[in-house]
């Protein structure tokens, strides 16, 4: 069964109903793509960012790799479980944001599209993305994933017993990020998605990727 699309416009307010998508491009991309894969822990970000990165042949750049880069670890090394602590303080995770903008500024100013995975929960982080992105000319599309409650603690779970796993998070600590994640209503329509990803990731790619509304991109 396809994907039902819906504006931003039509959906309830506060409900996001399961397997849709919303989407609100219309118009092929002319310039390269900077494709933000956002959302809370356990959303299914990583996971969509990484398949549609194969697919499409683009970079893709982490936010928790590139975080225990800049620390000096490996990434499967346990960075800690503090929420705003150690590598996850405010000033550590500017800096992992920063990093993660100057790996994606030097694809696209090679002409190619790129992917940046990471939660961008504050306004002010993705509003440095929309500015970086508007003074250079670039086209941007920001994809909110998003998961059941049910199924991110199952996510969380089968993480925790991962010794390779990239993410630290605990559903602890998703907790308090759901208190505090800011919904990106400052974002254009225009360049804006919301993704349920509690479907098979395949499924859920070639939906989105084959939808006549996605947008073709330079890579």
């Amino acid at each position: 069964m396809p994907l039902r699309l819906m504006t931003k416009q039509q959906m309830p307010p506060g409900r996001r109903p399961p397997n849709t998508l919303s989407w609100r491009r219309s118009m092929p991309a002319t310039k390269p793509f900077l494709f933000v894969f956002m959302g809370l822990i356990a959303s299914g970000k990583s996971t969509l960012a990484q398949a549609f990165a194969r697919r499409s042949g683009l970079a893709a750049y982490n936010s928790d790799v590139v975080r225990k880069e800049l620390a000096g670890m490996q990434s499967s090394e346990r960075g800690g479980a503090d929420f705003a602590g150690g590598i996850y303080s405010p000033n550590f995770s500017r800096r992992t944001y920063d990093r993660l903008l100057e790996l994606a500024a030097a694809e696209l100013h090679q002409g190619r599209s790129v992917i940046v995975d990471a939660s961008y929960d504050k306004e002010a982080e993705r509003r440095r993305v929309v500015k970086f992105c508007r003074s250079h000319n670039l086209d941007y599309l920001f994809i909110l994933c998003s998961a059941s409650e049910k199924e991110t603690r199952r996510r969380l779970a089968v993480r925790a017993q991962d010794p390779e796993a990239v993410s630290d998070a605990t559903l602890a600590i998703y907790q308090r990020q759901k208190e505090v994640f800011q919904y990106p209503h400052e974002i254009d329509p225009d360049s804006f998605v919301e993704v349920i990803s509690d479907r098979p990731v395949n499924e859920l790619l070639t939906s989105l990727t084959t939808s006549r509304t996605f947008p073709s991109f330079s890579s």
